[in-house]
């Protein structure tokens, strides 16, 4: 549950109680309202948030101050039970379980309702117990990636700040060639220098004191990894970064840099003015906003994100998805439900087996996108997605929209969809019965040692396995004998 949820369903039983105190029904209010009984129904089960011109008339109807409804404590123990209850229903561990949640209605008995709440608490907690990662780092990120959301991952102060370099360089079109860097890193007092004795924990070294900025050999070739290097070292000046005091900050100035880096490659006034034409011709395609800029397919993708909800209102979902399913990197502020852990991080957690995100490496031609419509529990999302490969293996690149905005974009007519009724473990994280039987007491599989710093080993009969993946290769090759 997102934070401004919890407000809206807090200030819902504030309205409630104030209603009750003061002795009106539903009917009584909506008719001082001029609204209806049922809006205010959704309202009070917080389904509906109370925008801010209806809050003074709806405090004066209950006789209380606007700031009564703004508190965000429950009014009461009783409400503080529900509201939790709905809190903890909500969440990733309660829908692993694949069980119905309860209504939440005031027949429900006190003593059924603390016990619910306990009980979901005590699994909530255990599930915290087993993450097996630096909490602190993967609490933060949890943290910044939810900021993000909230900034519809758009940031105006660093698109000026690069758009402003940019310019120092005199680029006008196209990709942001090796030259303009180098004159960039000029302007601000660098020279650009290739070393291949750079220690194995950085990526470039910049001396403040010599005014230079060390890259590795490896970039010297061409491509935008020694762009994207200089520009991610030359935001630490511009934007006026000091050595992080805390490992929120440090992942914060890691998002901040990277962001710069796009926003030079692929400047806003340029990258909105091509995803305006492709829009108005309804033929938005990662790839083809990749070639224009000369960047690679997963900086095109993040650089939609940043655009096209702020520019067009289209929201947007992007993910970085590895061999395994496990999940590198997401965003959405479209409501595609991406799989979370019980503290909200998504690293490390699996995708479900009927995205297009793990389906596409499987299909024949990996050299152009492909696209699937998908129904979820959260809608009906289309995707579009590019696989790869890099030194860490195979990994697929995604990005999509709801259904309603998939009009605008090229792959739109395919006929792939697919089903997933995840977090319910019965749509593909447990194993078919058949195989389960087989197999449960038969197989001792090895685990591969997790390197995703952020990633939390998942639960399972053995921590890190996909128990589905190795009934299945077990099925196959006693089939061979």
């Amino acid at each position: 549950m997102r934070v401004d949820d919890d407000r809206t369903r807090v200030m819902g039983a504030r309205i409630r109680h104030f209603r009750s105190r003061a002795g009106l029904t539903l009917a009584d209010l909506a008719a001082q309202l001029g609204t209806t009984a049922s809006t205010l129904s959704l309202v009070e089960n917080g389904k509906r948030a109370v925008r801010a011109p209806e809050m003074p008339g709806i405090a004066a109807a209950l006789g209380v101050d606007v700031v009564d409804l703004l508190s965000e404590e429950p009014p009461d123990a009783r409400s503080a039970l529900e509201l939790e209850l709905a809190r903890l229903q909500s969440g990733p561990q309660f829908g692993a379980l694949g069980v119905p949640a309860v209504r939440i209605s005031r027949t429900l008995p006190h003593d059924a309702l603390a016990a619910l709440v306990r009980t979901l608490q005590e699994l909530d907690r255990k599930a915290l117990e087993a993450t097996a990662t630096p909490e602190e780092a993967r609490r933060a990120n949890t943290e910044l990636r939810r900021w993000m959301r909230e900034q519809d991952n758009h940031l105006p102060v660093i698109e000026a700040a690069a758009e402003e370099i940019v310019a120092v360089a005199g680029h006008e079109v196209g990709a942001l060639t090796h030259r303009e860097v180098a004159l960039m890193a000029e302007h601000l007092g660098f020279r650009l220098l290739h070393v291949d004795d750079l220690p194995r924990s950085t990526r470039t070294i910049t001396d403040l004191e010599q005014g230079r900025i060390y890259l590795p050999p490896s970039s010297i070739p061409g491509g935008n990894g020694l762009r994207s290097m200089a520009l991610q070292a030359m935001a630490h000046r511009v934007l006026d970064h000091t050595p992080p005091s805390s490992y929120e900050e440090f992942l914060r100035q890691r998002l901040e840099i990277a962001y710069f880096a796009a926003c030079c490659l692929m400047p806003e006034r340029q990258a909105t003015d091509f995803l305006t034409d492709a829009k108005q011709r309804r033929d938005l395609a990662v790839e083809d906003f990749r070639d224009a800029f000369g960047v690679t397919h997963e900086q095109a993708a993040l650089r939609m994100t940043n655009l096209l909800t702020a520019h067009h209102g289209v929201r947007v979902h992007f993910l970085r998805v590895g061999a395994d399913g496990e999940i590198h990197k997401a965003y959405e502020n479209d409501d595609l439900p991406i799989p979370t852990d019980v503290t909200g991080a998504v690293e490390g957690q699996i995708v479900c087996r009927k995205w297009v995100a793990r389906r596409a490496g499987h299909r024949g031609n990996r050299t152009t996108e492909n696209h699937q419509y998908t129904d979820t529990v959260g809608g009906t999302f289309w995707s579009s997605t590019q696989t790869g490969s890099g030194p860490h293996g195979a990994f697929s690149i995604t990005f999509g929209v709801g259904f309603d905005d998939a009009k605008w974009f090229r792959g739109r007519a395919t006929r792939q969809r697919q089903v997933s009724t995840c977090p319910d473990e019965s749509c593909c994280t447990r194993p078919p019965a058949g195989l389960a039987d087989r197999w449960a007491e038969a197989a001792w599989p090895s685990a591969r040692m997790h390197t995703q710093v952020l990633a939390a080993l998942p639960s399972g009969r053995f921590p890190g396995v996909d128990d589905t993946e190795v009934f299945e290769f077990l099925e196959r090759h006693a089939a061979m004998d």
